[in-house]
């Protein structure tokens, strides 16, 4: 997630969720965004302003009536890339959608041309009530955008409803799709990414499969979603997570992949097949387990069905088609370049499986870009980082 030259100003209310907007603004300055918090009164008897000060490296504004920045409202909402309020309590969000500005960060709000992002959070009674819901529609009519809010413990105790503000690492995903998709080529396009592993059964308990994480797809998935795309995520078995704001299917088989990518790919502008499908299945897989104690085992294979070749009929024109390539040994580059032509690719990630920092059960990854006209190299970086480095080289084929 870079950020580099973009500014985002943090409205923060004043509510217990307060403490949390510290996370916020420490994970946008790291990812390279200027943050000028702006807290309200109630805000400042949660967490003192320095504490954003020392966050950020900026000065934090509260008031209107700070000496020598009588005009500090109009500036900050002119010039930022997005405007995110985490926490925004009821009475926020009921001054905001009434246009009301009694304080600095109303005034900023109601003075703002540029994206604004709300995450709610209070009471699940506050956020119930009528009034507080009527509120949340008119923001909503203005193109502001609504971050939750989830469901889970609040202050006072248990809830199952909806009132607790989302968690930090989230609001950043959304708060860098806010500001990144503004000058996106990506925004609005639909993209499927397939990631981690399929099984294919030996037995009821036994199955074929692969070391694949899905780490690649995932961060794929996160990067599309925060350049401003729809994403599906089609995921195989993995311990992961799904990406914040990416709707996921799960998939076991090869064959449900298959399934699931032909259900998705005839309204894709993008498909990215970064999963590592397993390559066989066993020709008559057992309804029981078999005990070991039986002795040796012979199982006769088949090819699992070639998923980007048998949805060749489904793909749209102009759908961009990326493929990877897991490869060991001499030759890998040839062989990735035979498969670019043979399913008529126009991008395919090439990486090396006996590779010190790439491939399989690894953070990091060095892959490969070939396309027709060109082959660009990575160095070894983040897969996070590497997922950034593809959707850069796709965007330069359109």
């Amino acid at each position: 997630m870079n950020l580099s030259g973009r500014r985002v100003v943090l409205g923060v209310s004043g509510g217990i969720a307060s403490y949390k907007a510290c996370t916020i603004a420490r994970r946008l300055t790291e990812a390279g965004a200027a943050v000028d918090a702006v807290l309200t009164a109630s805000a400042a008897e949660f967490i003192r302003p320095v504490t954003f000060e020392a966050l950020t490296g900026r000065p934090v504004l509260t008031s209107l009536w700070d000496r020598g920045k009588a005009l500090s409202h109009i500036e900050y909402a002119k010039n930022p890339d997005g405007m995110i309020v985490a926490p925004a309590t009821a009475n926020l969000i009921a001054r905001a959608a009434q246009g009301v500005a009694d304080d600095l960060l109303t005034a900023i709000l109601l003075a703002a041309t540029q994206p604004v992002a709300v995450a709610p959070a209070m009471n699940d009674d506050m956020y119930a009530h009528p009034s507080t819901q009527d509120n949340l529609r008119r923001l909503a009519d203005r193109g502001w955008e609504l971050l939750g809010p989830a469901r889970g413990p609040l202050a006072e105790g248990p809830s199952h409803r909806p009132g607790r503000m989302l968690e930090p690492e989230e609001i950043v995903a959304h708060v860098a799709r806010l500001v990144r998709r503004t000058t996106s080529r990506w925004k609005g396009l639909r993209v499927v990414v397939t990631a981690g592993p399929t099984r294919e059964p030996l037995d009821p308990v036994r199955m074929i499969t692969n070391p694949s994480t899905g780490r690649m797809g995932y961060a794929l998935a996160s990067a599309a979603f925060m350049r401003g795309s729809d994403v599906r995520l089609i995921s195989g078995p993995s311990i992961l997570e799904p990406p914040t704001g990416v709707e996921t299917t799960t998939v076991e088989t090869t064959e449900d992949m298959l399934a699931a990518v032909s259900a998705e790919v005839p309204t894709a502008d993008v498909l990215i097949m970064a999963a590592a499908p397993a390559d066989y299945i066993v020709k008559e897989a057992s309804r029981e387990k078999r005990p070991r104690s039986d002795g040796p085992l012979a199982i006769t294979l088949e090819p699992t069905p070639d998923i980007l070749l048998s949805i060749a009929d489904v793909k749209p024109p102009g759908c961009t088609v990326v493929g990877f390539a897991l490869e060991v040994g001499d030759g890998a580059i040839d062989r990735a370049r035979e498969k670019l032509n043979a399913k008529a690719l126009d991008m395919i990630v090439m990486n090396q499986a006996d590779e010190l920092g790439a491939g399989f059960e690894s953070e990091t990854n060095r892959v490969t870009l070939i396309s027709a006209e060109s082959e660009q190299r990575t160095d070894v970086m983040p897969k996070e980082a590497v997922a950034e480095e593809i959707l850069d080289a796709v965007e330069a084929l359109w």
